[in-house]
């Protein structure tokens, strides 16, 4: 523990003690996956003193019983929103669009023709841009993508972001980030767009924490899961690539965030194809 984590941190009149951040710590680790280490402690303190003024709490272990009781999940819902930053765009990092476009679709499309079944994930998909993407990417290739057997997941352990996604409704700001040659895929009206039917049909969103067992049978043919795993400490990080790569069909792709960097166990399955892009071996989930 360095000296700075050693001082009780203020934040709009309140004092995080260091034994109460690391309760949350705790907390965040244990039930989100979230790794914190004692730099994060300014940070922890200045967003949830905000949420304690609003809720009336006196101290922090007050918020930590609060988060622990009977019927905390919305709570810690919210706590979860504040520990976290849904920072995301469409088209973002536009090198996976192109390998999903030139690489990944081309093949499987020709499958979902024979009477196959594709599907794709978007992991962590916040606000829903990256799963819209992928479905304009999609439908641009094929047209008549909606008489396949194609389908687009997105998760979010965040019930807040999921509800947003779903809508499929976003800013006129949040639509500039969409290149011009797929502005057909939305209409605006004032400052808000909403995202065409047959995109959102492609769709199907829920509420998913990727540190708990995955709920599919059937195997995906690309999973998304970017600027996720940056929060995650190494053990669980890797826990959760090999649960990506048991969950790819052989020679399916695992695209991941700028910073973040495979290992362990699934680094043996998973191949180089690209900046961030891996692709699992022929032995697929048996690894």
């Amino acid at each position: 523990m360095t000296i700075a984590s050693q001082i009780d941190t203020r934040g709009d009149g309140f004092t995080l003690s260091d034994k109460d951040f690391e309760a949350i710590a705790e907390f965040a680790h244990k039930n989100f996956g979230l790794a914190m280490s004692s730099s994060k402690k300014p940070l922890v303190s200045s967003r949830l003193a905000r949420r304690l003024r609003k809720l009336n709490f006196s101290n922090f272990s007050a918020y930590l019983q609060e988060l622990n009781g009977p019927n905390a999940d919305s709570e810690r819902s919210e706590l979860l929103s504040l520990l976290t930053t849904n920072v995301t765009q469409f088209f973002r990092e536009p090198h996976h669009f192109d390998t999903l476009r030139n690489d990944v679709l081309p093949p499987v499309l020709e499958r979902a023709r024979r009477g196959d079944r594709v599907r794709i994930w978007s992991a962590g998909c916040s606000n829903g841009q990256e799963p819209y993407t992928i479905a304009m990417v999609l439908k641009e290739l094929c047209p008549d993508v909606e008489k396949l057997d194609v389908k687009i997941l997105g998760t979010d352990i965040d019930p807040v972001v999921v509800r947003k996604a779903s809508s499929g409704q976003y800013s006129s700001e949040e639509l500039s980030q969409i290149p011009k040659e797929y502005s057909s895929y939305f209409s605006l009206q004032g400052q808000i767009g909403t995202i065409r039917d047959d995109l959102r049909a492609l769709l199907t969103f829920g509420v998913l924490n990727l540190i708990e067992p995955f709920p599919f049978k059937g195997k995906f043919d690309a999973i998304f899961c970017r600027n996720v795993a940056i929060y995650f400490d190494t053990p669980t990080q890797q826990k959760v690539w090999h649960a990506f790569q048991r969950s790819l069909n052989p020679g399916g792709y695992l695209f991941i965030g700028h910073s973040e960097r495979m290992s362990g166990p699934a680094a043996d399955a998973l191949q180089t194809a690209g900046i961030t892009t891996y692709v699992n071996s022929p032995a697929g989930g048996n690894s």
